[in-house]
């Protein structure tokens, strides 16, 4: 096997693996250490810098011990098409999966854990299929079957799921189940994009092996020869509007709805929540993904608020303080969110809060009293800006922000994003926070975004080889 082969190889099934992850999740880099043969140095290939800064823990692992490698001897005895599994790598914000097989002495594959994923699980199971075809591929030296591979790892999503689901379902009761979890996945998704007159589905359904239906407490029950069909999504929707906003539950056995159930569920239970033209899939208590506009997501669609969190650790304000305040932020934004209307909030760290046209009041509301905290969230609906104090009081709503034109402004965002550019550059001590019904959340501090997302350089070629991991630590 040549170089340039292996070279093909790590760039199709990593770029296949970067690509597949950034429609899951959000925009995902991802990387590799690997050793071909017993006797071959580690290599790295790190198209996108995302182990920069991990350096010292790389160097310790590898380079200065030899715990990360097993002995050659053990190898043959490995299935042809098998992976043995060795200790992962615990690198701070990264996701990893090292394996080892008969074709690839080592490999540690890595991605990034981004803030805001429901589970890791549907990640760490893409990472594993990574291995395994990089082993097929390096053993099979097929050129067509390398293009492949990267194809079959941009659309692993569902398969990334069910096997999660697989795995955790027989960790728990076994593997002797009905529950066929593909026709689940494709029910969940072809019922969330069914309206039903016009409104998207609300309510609870929940898929329970069929030996533990008599632990279900039953309102209704439909006898086996009526009972609609799973793949009748529109059936099932009409259904659904039995479950919406109660206590109640539609239940399935995998494949037809059993009947209308109230209480709790057995364990290993898959649930899919509907909430409007969004929803979440669980595994019992646990949160797998999300799913919206017929795609599975890895996000828990809460705002990402870590910025402003950290800015928060900058002022002078006390804990207690810190924290009222952004219980407070984070309450207006999420409820903004969940009922899906823009919305800008001016959070002002002055003494003294700046003026700011809009509608005031004879006195600030105090946004700390739940009910005036309410009141707060209604008036976010309104045109124009929330103006918060650092004193946790509502100090102005509707209010108009401007200034002068700057340099990032992008006009595909908006009025309201770009006029925030505006009103924060050259303004110190204050942050906006741009809620949009369809975009994720900004936080926007002296005239730029500082929430933004950088754009990854694309990588279109792996020419050569990879560097050695000793020369890339030391350059």
């Amino acid at each position: 096997m040549d170089d340039s082969y292996r070279n093909l190889v790590i760039f199709h099934i990593l770029d296949g693996l970067r690509f597949g992850l950034s429609h899951y999740s959000q925009p995902s880099r991802a990387a590799l250490i690997y050793a071909v043969n017993p006797e071959d140095p580690l290599r790295v290939y790190d198209p996108q810098n995302m182990l920069l800064g991990h350096e010292p823990v790389l160097k310790s692992r590898f380079l200065d011990s030899d715990n990360w490698s097993t002995s050659a001897q053990d190898i043959p005895y490995v299935p042809p098409f098998e992976q043995v599994r060795t200790q992962c790598l615990d690198l701070s914000g990264l996701i990893c999966h090292a394996s080892r097989s008969r074709s690839v002495f080592y490999q540690s594959w890595f991605t990034e854990h981004h803030p805001s994923m429901c589970s890791t699980g549907p990640t760490e199971h893409w990472l594993e299929h990574a291995a395994w075809l990089m082993s097929q591929c390096m053993s099979a030296e097929n050129v067509p079957i390398v293009e492949t591979a990267g194809n079959s790892l941009q659309n692993f999503t569902l398969h990334a799921i069910r096997n999660y689901i697989v795995d955790q379902r027989n960790a728990e009761i076994g593997m002797d189940t009905r529950l066929r979890v593909y026709p689940i996945l494709d029910a969940v998704l072809g019922i969330s994009k069914t309206p039903e007159e016009g409104v998207w589905p609300r309510g609870r359904l929940a898929f329970v092996e069929p030996s533990q239906m008599n632990k279900i407490r039953f309102l209704a029950r439909f006898p086996e020869h009526e009972r609609p069909r799973l793949e009748h999504f529109k059936h099932v929707r009409k259904l659904l509007q039995a479950a919406e906003q109660t206590g109640r539950s539609l239940v399935s056995d995998g494949q037809a709805i059993v009947g209308i159930a109230i209480g709790r569920m057995p364990g290993a239970r898959i649930v899919a929540e509907f909430n409007g033209s969004s929803g979440f899939l669980r595994l019992g208590n646990k949160t797998v993904c999300s799913f919206l506009e017929g795609a599975f997501k890895s996000t828990n669609r809460q705002a990402n608020l870590v910025n402003f969190e950290e800015h928060l650790l900058e002022t002078d304000m006390d804990f207690t303080e810190r924290n009222s305040l952004f219980r407070i932020v984070s309450s207006i934004v999420h409820n903004s969110q969940e009922r899906k209307h823009g919305s800008t909030l001016v959070v002002d760290f002055r003494p003294s809060p700046v003026p700011i046209a809009g509608q005031h009041m004879e006195e600030p509301l105090d946004l700390e009293q739940p009910h005036l905290l309410s009141l707060a969230q209604a008036l976010s609906k309104v045109d124009g800006a929330l103006h918060i104090g650092r004193d946790r009081k509502l100090h102005g709503f509707a209010c108009l922000l401007d200034g002068q034109a700057v340099g990032g402004e992008d006009r595909a965002r908006g009025a309201r994003y770009n006029s925030a550019l505006r009103f924060t550059a050259g303004r110190e001590d204050i942050v906006v926070i741009v809620v949009s019904s369809d975009r994720p959340v900004s936080i926007i501090q002296n005239g730029v975004e500082i929430s933004a997302t950088c754009m990854l350089p694309p990588k279109y070629a792996c020419v050569d080889t990879p560097p050695l991991l000793k020369d890339w630590l030391q350059s």
